[in-house]
């Protein structure tokens, strides 16, 4: 039950994700609907009865005898008249009496339906385009019916019927109701179509979106999870280097992540032992959106005052970061923010207390962290970008350079994600505080607590 409820979750997610092509298909659901209703109005019946008077015998001493002379059962009357009303006999009689004209004997059966409701009782159930035509169809084979049947030309031999109920005008449905139930059907099952079909071929995708996935793929916790900028040109890059400014949440989860890291107070540096903490960022060729992960954390750490280095490391294509290079090409640098490409860092600037080296590495062939002089590294990957195979694979590259993996960055979070990442705990104390005798309460306590009662 629990792998069922899980699937379940995962569709509606799924569902929810893409939206816009599940609404799209509905909408075009609706709109084959009404288009239905316009093309195709809804046809109406109506129904006349006609009362049937069996045939008498010759005289009243042979009726004991009549059944066995081939008069039949009332069963098999029934159905002779069924067969006699439906006969072109009868509707060439009714076409003359239907308006609008039906142009043959065969359309007008085609809309008919006769039946016996009983042995001597026959309905006549005629269609029509409107509530007129259907009554006046119903009405002209009775009384054509009629006729005939009392006419010496019947082949069932002259019988008396009567019409026992006239046909009446059907209710006739409004286009604009007629419209909106067929709209409504098109919308439901267009819906469904599209909800089958997203699910039909994203369910296939294995590309990793949820926080909890990701860090399950390697084994490494989710250190923060935020929206980042799309720049297109050096000029975009530009302003995010020199103007980011995360909303509430994002500077939340990015303090966090720099507290993790031992780079959350100005000056700090407790997990680089004093020296400095040397950090790779290195994220894939084939996502381009997790590119600038690194610069909005190195921006946001020079913003509170810790003294930061940008240093955008090789890259296995010259183009997937070209824009970037181009814009820290040109800017100047600040108090708390150096800015700087591949090995153009030097140590003659006055230490920094976070290093941030860019890196890209390619999925296919992860070497892209060669020349990336950092003891730690974080993964950064956006929500639906990778599988677990390539973000093994790059974390393997980080090992093999010497750096040790101890986060992941998640850029544009999944709006529909719940899990947390394997968040790391905060370090608990080791120490046990000894059970303690309460011998009363201390006197600013009490001091404390009378203040506070008083009105």
């Amino acid at each position: 039950m629990s792998e069922q409820a899980l699937d379940l979750k995962r569709s509606v997610r799924i569902v929810r994700r893409h939206w816009p092509v599940v609404t799209a298909v509905a909408a075009a659901g609706l709109v084959a609907g009404g288009a239905y209703a316009v093309l195709r109005p809804p046809v109406l019946t109506s129904t006349a009865l006609v009362s049937v008077v069996a045939p008498q015998s010759a005289s009243s001493g042979n009726s004991s005898g009549s059944s066995g002379n081939g008069s039949g059962s009332p069963s098999d009357t029934a159905d002779t008249m069924v067969l006699i009303a439906s006969s072109d006999s009868v509707l060439t009689l009714a076409l003359p009496q239907i308006q609008p004209p039906v142009s043959s004997t065969q359309t007008l059966r085609g809309e008919l339906q006769v039946k016996a409701l009983t042995a001597d009782i026959i309905s006549i159930r005629a269609e029509g385009r409107t509530a007129a035509q259907a009554r006046d169809a119903a009405n002209a084979v009775a009384t054509s019916f009629v006729g005939y049947i009392a006419s010496p030309q019947s082949l069932s031999g002259s019988t008396r019927a009567v019409v026992q109920q006239r046909a009446y005008d059907a209710t006739e449905r409004s286009r604009a109701v007629s419209i909106a139930i067929f709209g409504g059907i098109g919308i439901l099952a267009g819906g469904a179509v599209g909800a089958i079909g997203v699910l039909a071929v994203k369910r296939r995708d294995r590309r990793l979106r949820l926080r909890d996935e990701m860090a399950d793929s390697i084994g490494i916790p989710v250190l923060a999870s935020i929206e980042v900028g799309h720049p297109s040109n050096a000029a975009g890059w530009l302003k995010l280097l020199t103007g980011y400014e995360p909303g509430v949440v994002d500077a939340w989860r990015l303090r966090a992540a720099l507290d993790f890291l031992g780079a959350g107070n100005a000056g700090s540096a407790t997990m680089g032992q004093g020296q400095g903490i040397s950090l790779a960022v290195l994220s894939l060729r084939s996502d381009p959106a997790a590119l600038a992960l690194g610069p909005q954390l190195a921006a946001f750490a020079a913003s509170r005052e810790i003294r930061t280095e940008l240093v955008i490391g090789p890259q296995p294509d010259p183009g997937a970061a070209a824009t970037l290079c181009a814009a820290c090409t040109g800017i100047a640098g600040t108090e708390y923010l150096r800015v700087s490409i591949g090995d153009q860092h030097s140590a003659r600037h006055r230490p920094a207390t976070l290093t941030v080296l860019v890196g890209v590495i390619d999925s296919n062939t992860p070497r892209g962290a060669d020349g990336i002089p950092a003891t730690l590294a974080v993964l950064g990957v956006s929500a639906g970008a990778a599988t677990a195979e390539e973000l093994a694979r790059a974390a393997i590259s980080a090992a093999d350079q010497g750096c040790k993996l101890v986060g992941i960055l998640v850029a544009d979070p999944d709006s529909t994600d719940g899990t947390t990442g394997r968040l790391p705990q905060l370090a608990r104390t080791t120490s046990r505080m000894a059970p303690t005798h309460l011998t009363g309460i201390p006197t600013e306590t009490r001091r404390w607590m009378t203040q506070i009662r008083q009105p």
